[in-house]
Formats: C-alpha cells, structure tokens, sequence
C-alpha cells in the first residue's frame, strides 16, 4: 500500500531533505523513523545507537513538522530510500518508501509528556562542545586505525558530560550540531527519569 503524506508547501518538504541529507553525514546507511498520529509528522534520526537491548546512551535526533492532511503511520525507512524519494518526488506530497528497515535505536520511544525543564544553554556552548569532540576524536584516532578503535573512541567522548551548567552529554551537543538546530541563541534542556532532551525551534536532541 502507498503511503502519501500531503505538506502544507514545498518548503516544508525541503527542509525535510536537508535534514535527512545531515543525518546521511552522520550514517549513509542509516535510517529514519517517521512517525504521525494526526497533523504532524515526526521524523527521528539516528546520531548515535547506543549499547545494549535498552539502547543506553543512544541519541536521537527529532524533527516535527506540519502536515496538510491527517495521517496514520509509523514506519523506520532508509535514508537512502526516502532520499530518493524526495529527489523525485512530486511538490507538497512525499511517497514513504514501501521496503521497511529494522533498527534497535528506533524501538526506544522517547516519552510525549512530562518533562520538566532543567536549564537552558547558549547555542555557543554547545557549538564549542561539539566542535571540541570533533578535534578530540580526529586528533586521538591514529591514521589507520580500524572501525572498532574510532567507535571506541567517539563513544568515549560523546557519553562524557560537558561542562556546561546544566551539564549534558557531550553527543546531545554533537547531536544538535551536527542536525543543524543550533539556530537559536538558547538551547532548552529538559529532563524525564533516565532522559534529557535539548529543545530549539528547529528540532530536538534526545538522548537515553
């Protein structure tokens, strides 16, 4: 069955390429989880998987976006696949890829309500914060080092907590850097038991 969601312009559908197009940088092969209930369409990415069967320590990117028309949907996609799709797509329609993927970070479901805000951060720190993990990583992962030395070393990093006040872990920073949701000058940061969340109008970082 097609599954057709109808956008109000086709900037709205513009901007959702980009962001998949920056979630592509972070995983070519990743995916995307698309997500509405009504009106809206949530759209979660992959920054970082986590470890385990409860995914610990893994960082989720969101972005919610109006829709034209109600829609009933919930499926985890290719990035690939919805990329092509958007490349060849008609304006204000998006086609959701027929051929579903399965991935551990997107059986985690972020809790809806309930969180209560913690603080706020400038959208400077958490730029130094990232930009600082990236030189950290690039410049401790010796050339030729396998893949297994590098995910060591990025998960080393980006589960350490900034110093910021409040603190948060250094990959929520990486996380909403690298999505392109530094586009504010605050950063709301919101917490949920073992949850913290980083809130622009652009889009969420949430990490378990």
């Amino acid at each position: 069955m097609i599954v057709e969601l109808r956008f109000d312009d086709s900037e709205t559908l513009e901007d959702l390429g980009t962001y998949v197009a920056r979630a592509r940088t972070l995983d070519s092969d990743g995916a995307i989880r698309l997500q509405s209930h009504g009106m809206a369409l949530a759209a979660y990415v992959d920054v970082l998987p986590g470890q385990g069967p409860a995914r610990t320590g893994a960082i989720i990117g969101l972005r919610v976006m109006a829709l034209a028309g109600p829609a009933d949907v919930d499926a985890t996609v290719s990035l690939a696949s919805l990329s092509d799709r958007l490349a060849r797509g008609r304006s204000f329609v998006l086609s959701i890829p027929p051929a579903t993927v399965q991935v551990g970070w997107a059986a985690v479901a972020p809790p809806r309500s309930g969180w209560e805000v913690v603080g706020e951060l400038t959208a400077e720190e958490l730029r130094t914060v990232a930009t600082q993990g990236i030189a950290e990583i690039t410049e401790g992962v010796p050339a030729g080092s396998g893949v297994q030395a590098v995910a060591a070393m990025r998960e080393r990093v980006w589960a350490r907590d900034s110093r910021t006040v409040p603190p948060v872990p250094s990959g929520a920073a990486f996380g909403a850097y690298a999505l392109g949701f530094l586009t504010q000058e605050t950063v709301r940061v919101s917490a949920h038991g073992r949850w913290t969340r980083l809130s622009t109008a652009t889009g969420h970082v949430l990490v378990r």
